[in-house]
């Protein structure tokens, strides 16, 4: 039988893996692809998209990764302090500050700024500017959450290893 907290870290392992493999993604395959459309074609479809991924599917495993890292590294904290606390400290510092804040902070007042603009009725000119404000940044962003996610996977993969000795 399982202990609460071995169930409790794989739950959080695959959530965060989750994230991470939906940054991945976005940075591998949809950004390349959306990246070859139009202005107006591009600025569309990061709209919708940015629109669509708010829905209870993404929230609940985003929210609860951002929760649950926190909740499995007190459960790990013990005397003396070992490698699967650090190890999902470290986690949780990654995903935190790396994912979370930088969605935050970055990733959603370019997103909406870019849903405030209205591209029906954009020029050409403007739809490149807003384009060249966003594309840019939202995708240096996003690499940093796909790192980031990514680090804090590694680092929860080693805690449940370590969790067992």
């Amino acid at each position: 039988m399982l202990k609460f907290s071995t169930l409790l870290l794989i739950i959080t392992a695959t959530f965060t893996a989750l994230m991470a493999g939906l940054f991945y993604a976005w940075s591998v395959s949809v950004t390349n692809g959306i990246g070859r459309l139009p202005d107006s074609g591009y600025l569309t479809a990061m709209q919708v998209m940015n629109r669509a991924i708010l829905n209870p599917a993404f929230l609940g495993i985003f929210m609860s990764t951002l929760l649950l890292l926190p909740v499995c590294t007190y459960l790990y904290f013990n005397q003396p302090l070992n490698s699967t606390f650090w190890c999902l400290l470290l986690a949780s510092l990654f995903y935190g500050i790396g994912v979370f804040g930088v969605t935050m902070v970055g990733n959603v007042p370019l997103n909406d700024a870019l849903d405030a603009f209205n591209i029906s009725g954009a020029g050409a000119t403007e739809l490149a500017a807003m384009r060249a404000k966003f594309e840019g940044p939202w995708n240096s962003l996003n690499m940093v959450r796909t790192v980031c996610s990514t680090i804090s996977v590694v680092f929860t993969i080693i805690a449940c290893i370590s969790s067992n000795k």
